[in-house]
């Protein structure tokens, strides 16, 4: 009888043990993953053409796709479980997909996106919000999240997303990689499950600068050619203002490396919200209100989205003529915006703003659905979206555990001259951030002990 209560005892252990090795083994490919991916799979590139030929320009090279790019025998998901299951398989691969498969890279799979692709959070209550590798406790950013943390964890060398009205510049800005929006029209929306049309943009994230600007050559269709430096770069001294960190932190590490790469004399400041305040004088006749009430109750919170829906629809067909007349009012903004942006960016000048006044949010914080929160991203997302100029995100390291970054932005069709301009500035961009924050942990060291020597002449003193 003792023997077999030994041997059962041995069993439950054994048994213990393998479910221990087991949830060990469920940890490590959930820690691998980051909830980054939606489906997992293999596109292969085509072989590689006989000598003398060049070989495919991204060889090598692995990527992945947000789940709103078409993807032949998969549903396209757009981040709502509902939707993909009411929508049938893609019967052919997204173009934008297929020319970098052609282009040599393979293709990996497919990543979360925020719900219908929407929201600048990276969160998902359907497939899960991918984990940030840069600041495991925030929000990676959206729409396109699981993209930009596949890259960020270096699961893949390079990924797509969409970026409507943030989509790839909040997600790289809040992982610490690059992301590139390609000017508006620059890369085809064939294949890609719109969000808003005047305002989508297909762009791609990179850890490499290099990669970066081979990826956009494929995408772009345009040839390499010789590299010309800015003519200008212009600080958006304003929109600095916005931010919740140290302006120094990011201002003066683009002032450094542009003394350094280009002479003092390319710099140039701008009050950007005077200078928009008199070449579009249409901002001044479009107002908008907005008012937000809490639902407490779950079934209420329900009961006020259906409701919601119905009025909006409704309100649509019932005053179609009067939303027509702000689209119109709408559309003239967005037209003086292109144009007021491409004049002052014009002969190779780049524009410099922060990508995001805030650092990420921590997960499941109110803070990014607040309006003050939303007032201050989309004041600084909206240049781009709205004038459709191309723009870049930049890391710059890290401040108090968060990852810092800033925006280069050139006029609309100025995309390979700023894909240049960011492989010429950026390994002097991360050595300027490097020693900002060695000088300010160095400043912290002399603070403590001059606060230790001060507490010490006090103790002298009083004895």
């Amino acid at each position: 009888m003792a023997s077999s209560s030994a041997n059962l005892w041995v069993l439950l252990g054994l048994g213990l043990a393998g479910i221990l090795i087991m949830t060990r083994k469920l940890k490590k490919v959930v820690k691998a993953d980051l909830g980054a991916f939606v489906e997992r799979f293999q596109l292969l590139p085509p072989p590689q053409p006989a000598p003398p030929k060049a070989p495919h320009p991204l060889t090598g090279l692995s990527f992945a796709v947000s789940d709103i790019f078409d993807v032949d025998g998969f549903v396209t998901g757009f981040g709502n479980l509902d939707w993909a299951r009411t929508h049938e398989s893609a019967s052919r691969t997204s173009p934008v997909v297929s020319s970098l498969i052609d282009g040599g890279a393979t293709c990996v799979g497919k990543t979360v996106v925020d719900e219908m692709a929407y929201g600048i959070s990276g969160e998902n209550k359907h497939y899960g919000t991918p984990t940030n590798p840069a600041a495991p406790t925030r929000v990676p950013g959206g729409s396109s999240s699981g993209a930009a943390v596949a890259v960020a964890t270096n699961l893949v060398d390079f990924s797509l997303g969409i970026d409507t009205v943030g989509g790839v510049r909040v997600p790289a800005g809040y992982c610490g990689i690059i992301g590139f929006r390609p000017s508006h029209g620059a890369v085809s929306h064939m294949g890609i499950i719109p969000v808003s049309t005047s305002l989508d943009a297909v762009g791609w994230f990179a850890k490499d600068p290099n990669i970066l600007r081979r990826v956009g050559h494929v995408l772009l269709q345009v040839p390499f050619a010789v590299q010309r430096n800015p003519r200008n770069i212009i600080i958006a001294d304003d929109c600095f203002q916005l931010l919740k960190i140290p302006v120094d932190r990011v201002a003066q590490v683009v002032v450094k490396t542009t003394e350094k790469l280009f002479g003092r004399q390319v710099l140039k400041h701008e009050n950007l919200g005077d200078y928009l305040d008199s070449k579009v004088p249409s901002l001044r006749t479009f107002h908008s209100k907005k008012s937000n009430g809490e639902v407490k109750s779950s079934s209420m919170r329900l009961l006020a989205n259906v409701m919601r829906f119905v009025k909006r629809h409704e309100f649509k067909h019932n005053h179609e003529e009067w939303i027509n007349s702000r689209l119109i009012t709408a559309t003239a903004i967005r037209n003086e915006m292109r144009s007021a942006l491409n004049s002052l960016l014009k002969d190779d000048r780049i524009l410099v703003i922060p990508t995001i006044a805030d650092p990420p949010p921590k997960l499941g914080g109110k803070e990014i659905l607040s309006e003050d929160y939303l007032i201050r991203a989309f004041s600084l997302l909206s240049l781009a979206s709205m004038s459709g100029c191309c723009q870049v995100t930049v890391p710059l390291g890290s401040h108090d555990k968060c990852p810092v970054s800033v925006s280069l932005l050139a006029r609309h069709g100025g995309d390979r001259f700023l894909l240049d301009a960011v492989q010429t500035m950026y390994e002097s961009l991360q050595e300027q951030a490097d020693m900002a924050v060695k000088s300010k942990l160095s400043k912290n060291v002399v603070s403590q002990d001059t606060s230790a020597e001060i507490a010490k002449e006090k103790k002298i003193s009083k004895v």
